[in-house]
């Protein structure tokens, strides 16, 4: 299921507006360079996600993807996983043209008011970035599953903090995020994002 949050804390009621499309895009260029990285990788391989190697993580950003696109373009989420499947490099090009729908739907949405979640209106700026987040995320997760460290760019990893906060509340732990992992205060911002999600990153 994709991290889209049932609720949101006190930023939700902030005047600030969220850049939405404008994370979603960047946050769409960084994954697409991670899959690039997964011709030859094996369909099995480990990835940081706990208990799902490459194939399963591949098949939840495709329903993650669709679901979001369908928040700008219908306006409402059902949170009803949408069945993938398919060999690595099927789910791969599915991945690049979800991608692109996704984008094209964000580009001509308003950015402002409100979406339904489950039955809950919920702002769209906030989905956009719940989006981006859990795009980025699963992107560096691809990568370290093809094997390489790909680091997530310091002014999105910056921009995805700042939500955090946000977006994932201690009650969303352990089970759709770990614990957040102990890191140095001058640690890089994809390092500190990361260990907010529970994951760590090698330095």
């Amino acid at each position: 299921m994709p991290a889209v949050p049932e609720r949101v804390g006190p930023v939700a009621q902030d005047p600030r507006r969220l850049a939405g499309a404008e994370l979603l895009e960047r946050a769409v260029a960084y994954t697409r360079g991670c899959l690039q990285l997964v011709p030859g990788t094996p369909p099995d391989a480990h990835t940081p996600c706990e208990q799902w190697d490459l194939r399963t993580l591949l098949r939840h950003m495709d329903d993650a993807l669709s679901v979001f696109t369908d928040a700008a373009e219908v306006g409402y989420v059902d949170l009803v996983p949408v069945p993938a499947d398919g060999e690595l490099p099927l789910l791969v090009e599915r991945l690049r043209q979800r991608a692109c729908a996704l984008l094209a739907a964000w580009s001509v949405h308003p950015g402002t008011g409100d979406v339904t979640v489950a039955g809950q209106p919920m702002r769209s700026d906030l989905l956009a970035a719940a989006g981006s987040l859990e795009i980025t995320v699963h992107g560096w997760d691809v990568a370290q599953a093809c094997g390489i460290d790909r680091p997530v760019p310091a002014a999105l990893a910056l921009e995805l903090l700042d939500v955090v906060p946000v977006l994932v509340a201690d009650a969303d732990r352990p089970a759709r995020f770990a614990q957040r992992v102990d890191v140095p205060v001058h640690a890089r911002p994809s390092t500190r994002l990361l260990a907010a999600l529970g994951r760590r990153a090698s330095r």
